[in-house]
């Protein structure tokens, strides 16, 4: 419970949260004790997002820390730390309850695992996710069956560029985590996004986020949750920015500007020897975007 300098409780966050599970400031504190109590309530459906995909890949997402693999002479080097990325199921939850309406129709265009679909599900919206790969399709799909026998939410195998062209239905929400260009290597299929160069990359994901606003209804709300990206040479390429670019070029504005701060965990370790080694500050937080269509 969050307390004044002099030790007193804060009764106003207690309230705020009672009405919106987290107090809806601009700082998404992940560290607290009522977001890691929802985040234990959470794994105890016995989701596994890691499963469907490789055992390690290199960047550790919105769960917990950070990572970058590092590329050296246009080669992947991986760094000392490996792990799967597993999205953040309180972040889930929360951007639920914040902005898609009571029973509302999901569409994730980068399902990835399976915490997006299933906790959707569980609360009572409507999830339907695309992946590229069936591995990870079939994996979430066994899950959702096994956590939610009768409600199971729907993956689709295929490309979003593509299928997307196909749908008719709308969407009251757009919530996803998108590829970080070539953090994760996913797969070595040829519309992977991973393996692109950045510029082809860009011109994909615009795509996408294109027709995903095309679908979504006037008055809704997209999220994605975004982190920045650097180059071969350490310099950041502004993903962030491209991101909202892409939105803002679609027909969905910039509504809010969310920072979702992580716990700390192996950062302070490592955090010396990348700053002194080349002067980069270890990142513990991404960016949480929100677009609304007018």
């Amino acid at each position: 419970m969050a307390k004044d300098l002099f030790g007193n409780e804060i009764i106003e966050d207690v309230l705020l949260r009672d009405k919106f599970i987290e107090p809806p400031f601009s700082i998404l504190d992940t560290r607290g004790g009522n977001w890691q109590a929802r985040k234990r309530r959470w794994s105890m459906l016995g989701m596994k997002s890691e499963e469907g995909r490789k055992e390690e890949l290199t960047y550790i997402g919105a769960a917990s820390k950070f990572d970058y693999y590092r590329v050296k002479e246009g080669k992947r080097e991986t760094t000392d730390e490996q792990s799967t990325s597993i999205f953040d199921p309180a972040l889930t939850e929360l951007m639920y309850h914040w902005f898609c309406p009571a029973g509302g129709i999901i569409l994730d265009p980068f399902a990835g695992g399976s915490v997006r679909g299933i906790v959707a599900n569980y609360l009572g919206f409507h999830y339907m996710g695309i992946d590229l790969r069936e591995e990870q399709i079939e994996s979430n799909k066994e899950q959702g069956l096994k956590i939610l026998p009768n409600n199971c939410p729907e993956w689709l195998c295929g490309d979003s560029d593509k299928l997307l062209n196909n749908f008719e239905r709308q969407f009251d929400f757009i919530f996803s985590c998108p590829p970080y260009y070539n953090l994760e290597v996913y797969s070595d299929l040829p519309d992977e996004l991973s393996n692109m160069s950045y510029e082809a990359f860009k011109v994909k994901y615009e795509s996408i986020i294109l027709k995903c606003v095309k679908l979504l209804k006037r008055g809704s709300f997209a999220c994605f949750v975004v982190g920045e990206i650097r180059d071969k040479s350490g310099y950041y390429l502004d993903f962030v920015s491209d991101t909202k670019k892409a939105f803002i070029n679609s027909g969905a504005k910039l509504y809010n500007d969310c920072i979702l701060l992580n716990v700390v965990g192996s950062a302070s370790m490592r955090a010396a020897k990348v700053f002194e080694s080349g002067k980069k500050v270890t990142k513990i937080h991404q960016n949480v975007l929100i677009f609304k269509k007018a």
